[in-house]
């Protein structure tokens, strides 16, 4: 039977990796899939991890509606056999009702990934709607660490390192007014209470945004004289 799956966790717990795994199994199965995202790091139309893969995407606009847009492909003849929706936690919740229909009406699987809470600790309204409608609900099992070590559950909004509780629920990390860098962070439970990021308790960061790969190796040492 088809399923509306909802895949949550914390930033940094591999959600968009999981998102472009699933993406690859059924494709090299020869399964036909579309995907979405909004607001992705690497830009409009893309899905990305911070592993640095990398595939083709449709930008969710607020007008989308998920249901009109796999009936017109399948009626001009394309194919879908699954829906992936990435950055899940932005939709509206008609959108997410939307997918449920497509599960529903089409018989086709919809996995949806995304954050369940907020920095202020508060549900997205789209993580709302599906953890209503979701016919199975899984927590990624790759636990994010907090710059303490511990398993992180809170993400946190910085601005300029220092972390925040106050403002828009949805703003993309970046450099913003008067100059000063919007940024975000995860913790632990702790942490988050007492909002003290990795900045403010001058501890380095535990990981890279994305993991080095094809480094230069350290330079040989010379041979022994003899």
């Amino acid at each position: 039977m088809p399923e509306l799956v909802f895949f949550s966790g914390t930033m940094d717990c591999g959600k968009s990796t999981l998102a472009l795994q699933i993406e690859h199994n059924r494709s090299a199965r020869g399964l036909g899939g579309m995907i979405f995202t909004r607001d992705d790091r690497a830009g409009e139309g893309k899905l990305s991890s911070r592993l640095g893969l990398v595939a083709e995407a449709v930008e969710v606009a607020e007008d989308l509606n998920f249901q009109q847009h796999v009936v017109r492909h399948l009626t001009a003849g394309g194919r879908t056999d699954y829906v992936i929706v990435d950055e899940a936690q932005f939709l509206a919740p008609e959108q997410v009702e939307q997918l449920a229909r497509v599960v529903d009406e089409l018989g086709i699987d919809v996995y949806a990934f995304g954050i369940a809470t907020d920095f202020r600790t508060r549900l997205f309204p789209g993580s709302q709607r599906l953890m209503e409608l979701a016919d199975r609900l899984e927590t990624l099992q790759v636990e994010a660490l907090c710059w303490c070590g511990a398993r992180a559950t809170h993400n946190a909004r910085t601005v300029d390192g220092r972390m925040v509780v106050e403002g828009a629920q949805v703003v993309v990390g970046d450099v913003g007014e008067l100059g000063r860098e919007v940024g975000y962070e995860v913790l632990c439970r702790r942490h988050h209470r007492r909002r003290l990021t990795a900045v403010s308790a001058g501890a380095g960061a535990l990981s890279p945004d994305v993991l080095p790969v094809d480094e230069a190796a350290p330079p040989a040492a010379p041979p022994p004289r003899r």
